[in-house]
């Protein structure tokens, strides 16, 4: 059988759309729009099979609502601005190996153009070209004419950028303050969520600093924490003895901290002069006085103890600090270490962990239970991780201070953290710093850290009457998945002001401060608008000295006079208006589509700025939000060779497989995984179906329809139901399924069941149908079938298949499934024979069991209980009944209850008067013998005197034969 060579036809479908410019969206007052967008990506890299997932999900709605008769518009453009670019730039020019190998093995650049790549601008406009390439070949339904890329290299852009931040301005939703902003101290510049190669979702939170006096000394070590009301338990502190420390004042009081962590003092707005710096290794054996007990316990080391978080110094409470308890068991097993650092055993052979908590899960020994239940052998043991984040959270949820913790006993430890806090403040024995939790690392390769900005410009998250009017907008909005809807509510709430300039990286400036960059993340909020400008810029209508603040207000807002606008910006009056009219058509976006770790920024930002620019009608009317793409089960990373670009994808499988892999693979938030099974699946699928396809079109052409027409027709209406169904609510998987498989499986069933196949009126009518609901998802493939059937036209502009095509018919679909039923009882028996049996003898129940099913029936509509259906059943047929035993009614009463309580009242008693059992097997039986693999099939009633002979007769129920194999 002929296979399908998708990369040809994929390049001839591309060709031919691209020639009928069939994806260029233009008003038409006639059709309702629909508008689409989706997140420019970064131009750092190729594009990867994630993006190729949250892309063609929007494809198939924006295809989808094509074929619904909408007038679709799906825009696309690049993504270049920040330190991503900027970062990678860098790197090169310190010629990073990691760097360039990533570049050319993964990405693919020819090494001769990637030292090219210390141009900023060159790598943007590289990456754009083979992207763009990528994703016109992936067959993504996107208007062209609109693309447009981000920082001042596109001047128009800029424009708009600098408008919106006037706007933004003007309705004071702008201040300027101190901030703290995660800092690059290498680009000296504030490092967003999207400027970081990694740490993305990571943002600056309190630690307590907690002051121990060092024995015999007017100095502080100082240890960072996150749980003061621990320190009744502490029996050390630790230190790296492989780190380099220093004795500073700060703010007048010394303070023994490491070295990294002056920079940060400082850069948090703190008075530090360094007086010495020794190596970590100096304090061991020493003393340290605790605040409030004022107990002695000894500095000792941990290789654990990381020097750039924080202060590097950590008080040890083993008891509920999993790595604190780890560090203290190999440091009394290791003596060499010990000795290394000239240190007693004894210092450590006394500690033991001091219990301070209770929990019902750990009790008072959390560390230690937790150790045993993950089999931890050492302090460098990745499970410390995960144990140290369940004591935490079970502690600080169900945690009770005991009686050694002074005037805090009996506090729940959410409580307790507070108020020791404060108590140690009160009393000076404390202070507190902002960090990263975990390391966030900038695009240039440097770790960052926490900065505060003493006069930053700020967006004003905070304000309480822009969040309302965020609430407002959000909702009003259609979320898929609707779960998603509660993590846009905890952001809009959770925003604080937000730092939106940088000094280092690509973008637009800041028009009335230009010594700043507008940066990632806030550049990219409201551009979906000027997708509506662009096409006119690209066409050569507007330069970027038509593109006046007046321009964008009247375009956008409809504010001002057209006349005195045109006049101001240079351009015809009637040109403005034609402007002005395609965006009143064409906004607000109707549904945008995203991975769903957006909703952490971009999204809500894009929600934030609407809400604050726009007029009300203007609003974001839909957001979709999915999963992640795994490879292997694997998150995708490219520095470690977990990453496959589109390109690759598409050069090894083409576009039509990697779109219906991606398509099939999750639904909702759960997240997809890119395997060899599933791409298999995928393409296997497909070339079956072409193979079908050959097959049904060479069949002879009947003018007539078969009564199991009528079956078929009733089956493609409920396709068609679920299709839009779920396509409605962004279930594309769930879509997917109901086209390529359970549609395939209700034609390989109608061809299994036709002794002879034609191609009927109704057959070829409900192949149309697959192929256009086919198309969104595959469409190279299906323009390809389109064809195969004797079509000229374009099946992506043809009209979807509407269920009142298809006529319904109940009776064709009782006898179907009353088959299907019977088919799968006699393979199931079948299976289990030792011979292949050669003969079957079918016994339909008699006509007085389908009396007692019906009354049966009846009864169980009044509303009857099992039990009294039972009694009034045995007393209507006392003395009647014979085809059955009376003693057995009960049970074949409760058996028919089953049935109908499981097919329902009105589908039971439609199959019980509606299909003639014997009639129908007598006409399907040449079905059954070939379908069985049988010589013989005998249809017998019961209450004939053929089936006296056998007991199995007696078996036999209303729509359920009972049967003899032989």
């Amino acid at each position: 059988m002929q296979k399908l060579n998708f990369h040809e036809i994929e390049r001839k479908w591309q060709k031919t759309w691209e020639e009928s410019q069939v994806y260029n969206a233009e008003v038409d007052f006639t059709k309702e729009k629909f508008f689409v967008t989706f997140p420019f990506p970064y131009m750092s890299g190729s594009v990867h099979i994630g993006t190729a997932y949250t892309l063609t999900r929007l494809d198939v709605i924006s295809r989808f609502k094509r074929h619904m008769g909408y007038n679709v518009l799906f825009p696309f453009a690049w993504h270049w601005t920040g330190v991503t670019i900027a970062g990678v730039s860098d790197r090169i020019k310190r010629r990073d190996q990691q760097t360039i190998k990533i570049l050319r093995d993964i990405d693919g650049v020819p090494e001769e153009i990637i030292y090219k790549f210390e141009d900023p601008f060159f790598m943007a406009r590289y990456f754009t070209e083979n992207n763009r390439e990528a994703i016109k070949k992936l067959g993504i339904g996107i208007d062209w004419r609109r693309e447009f890329h981000t920082t001042s290299d596109d001047q128009c852009y800029s424009k708009y950028v600098e408008w919106q931040y006037f706007k933004l301005k003007e309705g004071g939703y702008i201040k300027r303050g101190k901030h703290p902003v995660v800092w690059c101290p290498r680009c000296k510049s504030v490092t967003g969520d999207h400027d970081r190669l990694s740490g993305e979702g990571v943002f600056p939170i309190i630690f307590n600093l907690v002051k121990y006096k060092l024995k015999d000394s007017d100095a502080f070590l100082v240890a960072a924490t996150l749980r003061p009301e621990t320190i009744f338990g502490i029996t050390n502190v630790w230190l790296n003895p492989n780190a380099d420390y220093v004795e500073a004042k700060v703010n007048g009081e010394k303070w023994i901290v490491s070295k990294s962590c002056v920079e940060k003092l400082k850069d948090q707005l703190r008075d530090v002069e360094v007086i010495s710096s020794f190596n970590g290794s100096l304090l061991l054996g020493k003393y340290v006085l605790t605040p409030l007990t004022g107990k002695e316990v000894p500095i000792l080391p941990a290789s654990f103890v990381d020097p750039d978080l924080a202060t590097g110094v950590v008080y040890s409470v083993p008891a509920h600090a999993p790595y604190d308890y780890m560090a203290l068991v190999d440091l009394k097993k290791n003596k060499e270490v010990l000795k290394k650092f000239n240190l007693d055993s004894s210092i450590v052979d006394g500690l033991q962990p001091i219990s301070l908590i209770k929990t019902e899960r750990f009790g008072i020994n959390p560390s230690e239970v937790i150790v045993k239940e993950l089999g931890i052998q050492n302090q460098n043991d990745p499970n410390l991780e995960r144990a140290t984040s369940e004591v935490y959270r079970e502690e600080f949820l169900h945690g009770v201070l005991l009686e050694n913790t002074g005037e805090f006993k009996g506090l729940l430890v959410k409580d307790a953290k507070v108020k020791v806090a404060e108590v140690l403040k009160e009393k000076g024995l404390a202070d507190e710093m902002l960090e990263l939790p975990t390391p966030v690392i900038c695009r240039c390769g440097t770790r960052t850290y926490v900065k505060i900005l003493p006069d930053q410009y700020l967006l004003d998250y905070s304000n309480k009457e822009w969040k309302e009017k965020a609430k407002r907008c959000l909702s009003k909005m259609r979320i898929f998945p609707e779960e998603a809807r509660i993590n846009f509510e905890w952001f809009i709430d959770w925003y604080d002001d937000w730092a939106f300039v940088r000094t280092s990286g690509l973008g637009t400036k800041l028009p009335w401060d230009d010594k700043y960059l507008i940066e990632t993340l806030s550049d990219s909020t409201i551009y979906m608008a000027y997708y509506i400008i662009s096409k006119f810029v690209n066409q050569g209508y507007l330069k970027s000295s038509n593109l006046t603040l007046e321009f964008f207000d009247y375009v956008i807002l409809g504010k001002g006079n057209p006349k005195d606008v045109a006049r101001r910006s240079n351009i015809e009056e009637s040109l403005l208006e034609s402007i002005r009219k395609e965006f009143d058509y064409w906004y607000p976006v109707d549904l945008r589509n995203s991975g769903k770790d957006l909703i952490a920024n971009h999204l809500t930002f894009y929600i934030f700025h609407h809400v604050a620019i726009f007029p009300e009608d203007k609003w974001p009317k839909g957001i979709a939000v999915n999963g992640f793409m795994k490879l292997g089960g694997q998150p995708m990373h490219k520095s470690k060779g977990i990453f496959v670009s589109i390109k690759d994808a598409i050069k090894k499988y083409g576009a039509d497989v990697v779109r219906l892999t991606c398509l099939i693979s999750a639904d909702g938030l759960d997240d997809p995984d890119w395997n060899d099974e599933v791409v298999n699946s995928a393409f296997q699928n497909l070339n079956n179906i072409y193979e079908s396809f050959l097959m049904l079109s060479g069949a002879k052409v009947s003018e007539n329809d078969t009564e199991l027409d009528l079956w078929l027709s009733s089956k493609v209406r409920e396709h068609i139901k679920t299709a839009i169904t779920s396509l409605n609510e962004v279930a594309i998987r769930k879509a997917a399924v109901e086209i390529f498989f359970n549609f395939r499986n209700t034609l390989k069933r109608y061809v299994r069941r036709r002794q002879e196949l034609t191609l009927t009126p109704t057959l070829k009518k409900a192949l149309n149908a697959w192929v256009v609901m086919m198309a969104p998802f595959t469409p190279h493939f299906a323009e390809e079938l389109w064809r195969i059937l004797g079509n000229n036209s374009l099946v992506v502009k043809e009209r979807w298949p509407r269920e009142e095509d298809f006529i319904e018919n109940k009776l064709a679909n009782l006898k179907e499934d009353y088959l299907d039923s019977l088919l799968s009882d006699i393979q199931n028996v079948k299976k289990i024979m030792k011979e292949k049996p050669s003969k079957i003898k079918i016994f339909v129940a008699s006509e007085q069991k389908r009396e007692i099913a019906r009354f049966v029936a009846l009864k169980f509509a009044e509303g009857k209980r099992d039990n009294e259906i039972i009694k009034e059943v045995m007393v209507a047929f006392k003395d009647r009944t014979s085809s059955i035993s009376y003693k057995d009614l009960p049970k074949s009463v409760l058996r028919l209850v089953e049935k109908i309580r499981s097919m329902g009242f009105d589908t039971f008693m439609n199959a019980l008067d509606k299909i003639t059992e014997d009639e129908f097997l007598i006409s399907s039986s040449n079905f059954l013998k070939k379908d069985l693999e049988l010589e013989e099939v005998k249809i017998i009633k019961e209450d004939s005197k053929e089936a006296a002979p056998y007991e199995k007769a007696k078996l036999s129920e209303p729509l359920r034969p009972s049967f003899i194999l032989e």
